[in-house]
């Protein structure tokens, strides 16, 4: 009996270290992101130079800026593609979507056990803020519904309007693959600083 309750015992330490280490391994990864964010962002606020959004052409994994969500408190790194990798390090950008200013839908992805653990607490008229190399885009949050984890119908042009669309795993405090998605919409607004 002994026996088994110390095989028991070994497992319970290997999957608690295999898990701290991915927890440290997660949060080393979105610091570096959001260390290099803030770098391209005093870069841009430091020497004032008009930037031309005409030539933002992020490569794959590149760390872009910030996504900011006041009512949750979040500043959190954009990292341009949404693999695994990619959302390790912050929030992704669905490469075949738009960059804010070029009229057309953004949609950004995260985990919901990592950068969005409170974006259901975001609510109808609250801010969320992306701050890139050529400067800061104001979304008010117009709605938000949840669908089937493999609808891909959410993905789709928005032109000649301009839409932020945040998605990620839902329900919130699902353990394991979740079966649905929130999404989040937002339309960009004036916001005098």
């Amino acid at each position: 009996m002994k026996k088994i309750a110390l095989l028991f015992i070994l497992v319970g330490l290997v999957f608690l270290s295999i898990g701290g280490y991915r927890y440290f391994k997660l949060q080393a990864s979105e610091k570096q992101a959001f260390a290099e964010a803030n770098a391209l962002l005093n870069n841009r606020d430091n020497t004032g130079q008009e930037y031309d959004i005409r030539l933002f052409d992020p490569s794959h994994g590149e760390t872009v800026g910030l996504l900011e969500i006041e009512k949750i408190n979040a500043s959190l790194p954009i990292v341009e593609g949404t693999d695994p990798d990619d959302l390790e390090r912050g929030v992704g950008h669905h490469s075949a979507t738009a960059y804010p200013g070029q009229d057309d839908q953004i949609l950004l992805s995260g985990h919901r056990d990592t950068v969005f653990t409170r974006l259901g607490e975001v609510e109808v008229g609250d801010i969320l803020t992306v701050k890139l190399p050529y400067g800061d885009f104001h979304y008010e949050m117009v709605g938000a519904k949840i669908v089937d984890a493999d609808d891909r119908t959410i993905i789709q042009s928005t032109a000649p309007d301009e839409e932020l669309v945040i998605s990620t795993c839902y329900p919130f405090g699902y353990i394991g693959n979740a079966p649905e998605r929130y999404i989040l919409y937002a339309k960009p607004v004036n916001v005098s600083d």
